[in-house]
């Protein structure tokens, strides 16, 4: 690891398995974050068999694992405990999304691990948290969205709601869980020299991200549905479709941008009218000018339609698929794409890493590893000699 990154210095033992969990701690590695992942060794992460597959192995899981260490432990076994809780007494984080009860029932909770270790950091990623009468139940990204109100606004109205297209529930949570550690890291080193216990629940990192949908309930009794394409409350912010069946997404919703908006596609009228200078009457006549916006669009190629708002300093993109990105000047430009190589020596392309950090950006130093491939270094750093790995591994253990 760069001894540059931000997070150098840092160790994290990673338990999770799928996406939460692993999607933290692959944030942390990516920036400098000595991450030792421990998977069962019958199989490992089931995400090394997920979704698309190339020589036996996901592609996901090159990514989502890339910069980590993998030790197998059978944590069902005392020796397996043993040896994380080796891990653990001078760890710094420890990333775990297992059903809540399941650490405990293996004697490694939250009091037992503070006491091996008063610095850890421990972050839970869980359904439904780590108290409340739900706790004990599975829950996955797509029920923490369900129940996180994500899901009753997304659609149609007049269709039953639908789903985004990735496990974005899983990684939100992922993403409250490395603010949390951070926070709990910077209390540690401020001055109290002690770690504490970061609790996120997926349902609730869904929940914090539904911007004002509480106080709209609470003091006037609004119930946001769905609306389709439409940003509710906010207008003009829609997807158009053009003369060549193709989309655009259009945000015209600031004042200014608006009446350059109205003026670019013929429509001075509008652009002049009072009463649409503010959000508040735009929005009342919301049907007028999604009718006058689509009208234009529709007579005008995608490319037409992207060259008039470009010129008119209009927001507009239209909707990428994977294979446009491959090929964006703007993706291209901010090096959106860092190169890997597979283990046959095929080269791939990965995501590029953000944010970007003008003085100690991550990077990928390699792809996710092979199950066990850093089992005997991570055991010989621990003092373990080779006849006694050798048991283990005739044990099982690992």
């Amino acid at each position: 690891m760069n001894a540059d990154k931000p997070l150098a210095g840092l160790k994290i033992i990673e338990l999770g398995t799928l996406i939460a969990g692993p999607f933290a701690a692959r944030i942390c590695a990516e920036f400098g974050a000595d991450v030792i992942k421990v998977e069962s060794p019958d199989g490992g992460d089931p995400l090394r068999k997920w979704r698309k597959i190339y020589e036996g192995t996901s592609l996901w899981w090159f990514v989502q694992a890339r910069n980590k260490k993998s030790l197998t432990l059978d944590l069902k076994q005392a020796a397996g405990q043993r040896i994380l809780r080796e891990l653990l007494a001078d760890a710094d984080i420890l990333i775990e999304n297992f059903r809540p009860g399941t650490l405990e029932k293996w004697g490694l909770d939250w009091d037992a691990l503070h006491q091996l270790n008063p610095r850890l950091v421990m972050v839970r990623l869980s359904g439904f948290g780590q108290t409340g009468p739900m706790k004990d139940q599975p829950g996955f990204g797509a029920v923490g969205e369900s129940m996180g109100g994500l899901r009753y606004i997304t659609g149609f109205e007049d269709r039953p709601p639908v789903r985004t297209g990735i496990s974005i529930g899983d990684s939100i949570a992922a993403l409250w869980g490395v603010i949390g550690a951070l926070m709990a890291l910077r209390h540690r080193d401020a001055g109290s020299g002690e770690g504490q216990m970061v609790d996120v629940a997926l349902y609730e990192a869904v929940f914090a991200m539904m911007e004002s949908m509480v106080p709209e309930y609470d003091v006037i009794g609004y119930v946001r549905e769905r609306s389709g394409n439409i940003m509710p409350g906010i207008t003009p912010s829609s997807i158009h479709t053009c003369s060549d069946g193709k989309a655009v997404q259009i945000g015209a919703n600031g004042d200014a941008i608006f009446k350059r908006f109205m003026y670019a596609i013929g429509r001075s009228d509008l652009a002049e009218d009072a009463s649409l200078a503010d959000n508040a009457g735009r929005d009342e006549r919301r049907d007028e000018l999604y009718t006058a916006i689509d009208k234009w669009v529709e007579s005008q190629t995608q490319d037409q339609v992207l060259n008039v708002l470009a010129d008119a300093d209009v927001p507009a993109s239209r909707i990428f698929s994977v294979a446009d990105m491959f090929c964006d000047p703007q993706f291209l430009a901010r090096e959106m794409f860092t190169q890997g190589t597979l283990p046959d020596g095929k080269p791939f392309k990965m995501p590029g890493i953000i944010p970007k950090l003008s003085a100690t950006p991550g990077s990928t130093e390699w792809v996710g590893p092979a199950l066990g491939e850093h089992t005997d270094a991570v055991l010989s750093k621990l003092g373990y000699t080779p006849e006694h790995i050798q048991d283990l591994r005739q044990r099982k253990v690992i």
